[in-house]
């Protein structure tokens, strides 16, 4: 299915070659689910800015969405680090292959390693926010009743949401589950609490009561 330079709900979809590229990638490595979630996620993000009035890149807020779940895949994914810090690294190396400036660079990777970081990222640039929104809406539903049934029916029938709620936090935990450790102090916690019978969770408190200081 080509979807570069289609309009889906009043949503151009980006049709650069950095875009239609950065959209292979994701087909490349990411599962079908992975592919509509992330689809998605550019639609509603694209529609917030749309709806009020918020000044953005759209290719690089483009290629962000496409990146910003590929550090759950086998492809991405570290040993050691949190699976957003992943994206955020292939989509920073992915983008100086294009002659992308720093400044841009940085924005992109600020915008994968927040994108799971309510409270911090709808209060960075407009590409970090909108992120972050359309990532809550198509998961938790965060501004769900902003859209309405029309504009959510066009988007789902183009991009199928394939059984999300029951198959998300599986496919979350795939990406992460050999390193649970990377989760501490994120949401990703409590899918680890969630699918790991048993598991316990690094307690800030603890951490503070038994460092190595002597008071």
């Amino acid at each position: 299915m080509i979807i570069a330079g289609k309009t889906i709900a009043g949503i151009k979809i980006p049709d650069s070659a950095m875009a239609k590229q950065a959209t292979e990638l994701l087909r490349e490595h990411g599962s079908e689910l992975l592919y509509n979630h992330t689809l998605r996620v550019y639609i509603f993000a694209a529609l917030n800015g749309k709806h009020n009035s918020i000044k953005y890149n759209p290719e690089l807020l483009y290629v962000s969405t496409m990146f910003h779940d590929l550090g759950l895949t086998a492809h991405y994914r570290s040993y050691d680090k949190r699976f957003e810090v992943d994206g955020a690294n292939a989509a920073r190396d992915f983008l100086r292959g294009h002659g992308v400036p720093p400044q841009s660079l940085q924005l992109v990777w600020d915008a994968i390693a927040l994108h799971t970081s309510p409270g911090i990222a709808e209060y960075k640039e407009s590409e970090v926010a909108l992120l972050n929104y359309g990532a809550a809406l198509d998961v938790i539903g965060r501004g769900y009743d902003q859209l309405s049934n029309n504009v959510r029916e066009e988007i789902v029938n183009q991009f199928p949401r394939n059984g999300l709620k029951k198959n998300m936090i599986t496919t979350f935990f795939d990406g992460f589950k050999h390193k649970p450790h990377t989760t501490y102090g994120s949401i990703n916690a409590d899918i680890c609490a969630c699918m790991i019978p048993g598991y316990e969770r690094k307690d800030y408190c603890d951490l503070i009561l038994h460092s190595p200081w002597s008071e």
